[in-house]
């Protein structure tokens, strides 16, 4: 099974403090590269109950299928992959069960019947590494929304922790409660 947990850190940050971090660990707005997500749930937000997220990445041509759910130490992450075709189909209503997921939602209780598309999340991201972790700058738009974000992805949960609060102490940045991006797709559009 196509599985990984991802360990990481996150922090909302303003137009200002993203881009003090982009000189601080010297990277340039220009070198982001641009992925959207699209999100799915069911009517009664079902995943979101589970404190899981379902959403399809186009990135470079490439199109994958992830479900991310609660894990002791992050998030478990389950991945299939997918034709443009497929994408296409699930986007326009046409939900195929793919192997990896259906597993996993089959053991939540959701039926691939009851997803609908919820809309679509473009992100700017800049990477770079930063004292053995991975240091993430997204810059996201949706529902006409833009927002900033820092992620720190880490190996050992112990270790990224102590790299995120350095950053944030270190660049003088309020470390403030910061939903997922799915979280906060829905809630925009609640907002609307």
């Amino acid at each position: 099974m196509t599985q990984e947990i991802e360990i990481e850190f996150k922090n909302l940050l303003t137009k200002e403090e993203y881009d003090r971090l982009c000189e601080f660990l010297e990277v340039e707005e220009s070198g982001a590269l641009s992925h959207t997500n699209h999100y799915f749930e069911t009517p009664g937000f079902e995943l979101k109950q589970h404190g899981s997220a379902l959403r399809i990445r186009e990135k470079n041509g490439q199109w994958q299928l992830t479900l991310k759910e609660p894990h002791p130490e992050g998030l478990l992450e389950t991945h299939d992959t997918l034709t443009e075709q497929e994408a296409d189909s699930w986007i326009n209503g046409d939900i195929i069960p793919k192997p990896q997921v259906a597993v996993q939602l089959n053991q939540l209780g959701i039926d691939f019947a009851a997803l609908n598309y919820g809309g679509a999340l473009t992100t700017r991201r800049i990477e770079t590494e930063f004292k053995g972790t991975i240091v993430v700058l997204d810059q996201s738009t949706y529902n006409g929304y833009t927002d900033y974000e820092l992620e720190v992805e880490a190996q050992e949960r112990r270790h990224g922790q102590r790299v995120f609060d350095e950053l944030l102490e270190r660049l003088e940045i309020r470390k403030k409660q910061t939903p997922n991006k799915i979280q906060r797709f829905y809630d925009s559009m609640e907002n609307r």
